[in-house]
């Protein structure tokens, strides 16, 4: 499979459900070709490979673990022999662990935290510039790195650990973008507010979206759309000057 060289052939990690679900399904509508990666959920990632499918997009589907790092390496090689190139990526798979006291956080859950949030990123943008870089025979490219407002703002009380890998990421577009701007590579940042995903469930609460709600100028949690439209704004001609950004989509807080 090779894609129309007129089409955009763009990675997004998580994509099985959720926000990476939702920019998957904006991203096809909006003329890409995909590459989705997983972990698990089968199921749910056929069912967002068919309805990227619908919108006319040609979608390579990949079961990887992405805490496995040399597992991580193999996604943009792999995106580039299907389609024979990539022009963007996006950095949407995390996970936050269990909500409590920084003082009753488990290292070895906050290890796979960061070989996930943090270390997988690095490994993917590193792959992806490589391949991008107009000094190295690329076209160029957009990476978009899916943060979180509790990188900025911290998360106490809730998930430490969570915060701070998504700081990291913060670091990783705002240097990237400065790094790599001049040979051909945008880097910019999403970084939702409580939206109302299964990650809180994971998380340990489920109802905190709603719980959170008072305390949103909003008064609401985001919904799993309005995160993909800022993506997709991104990837969009509109914002060809766009890069070392960062879009809050955090319901004013």
């Amino acid at each position: 499979m090779h894609s129309d060289s007129n089409r955009p052939v763009t990675i997004i990690t998580g994509a099985s459900r959720g926000i990476g679900a939702a920019i998957a399904e904006r991203l096809a509508a909006d003329g890409h070709d995909l590459v989705l990666t997983y972990r698990e959920r089968e199921e749910e990632a056929a069912d967002v490979v068919r309805a990227c499918e619908a919108s006319g997009a040609r979608v390579l589907l990949l079961r990887i673990d992405l805490a496995d790092l040399d597992a991580a390496s193999t996604v943009v090689p792999s995106a580039v022999a299907e389609f024979g190139a990539v022009t963007g990526l996006v950095n949407n798979a995390g996970i936050t662990g269990r909500i409590g006291s920084f003082l009753d956080v488990d290292i070895d859950e906050t290890e796979l935290l960061f070989r996930i949030n943090v270390l997988a990123p690095i490994v993917l943008t590193q792959a992806a510039i490589s391949h991008m870089a107009t000094d190295r025979g690329g076209a160029g490219g957009c990476i978009v790195n899916i943060s979180s407002s509790a990188g900025a703002t911290g998360s106490a009380n809730t998930y430490i650990p969570y915060a701070m890998s998504k700081a990291a990421i913060n670091m990783l577009t705002t240097d990237a973008a400065k790094e790599f701007g001049p040979v051909g590579v945008r880097v910019n940042t999403v970084s939702p507010g409580t939206t109302r995903t299964e990650i809180h469930a994971v998380a340990g609460r489920p109802n905190a979206p709603d719980e959170r709600a008072p305390g949103i100028p909003m008064r609401r949690p985001g919904e799993v759309h309005e995160i993909a439209g800022a993506v997709a704004y991104l990837f969009s001609p509109d914002a060809s000057y766009t890069s070392g950004a960062d879009i809050r989509v955090a319901g004013g807080k």
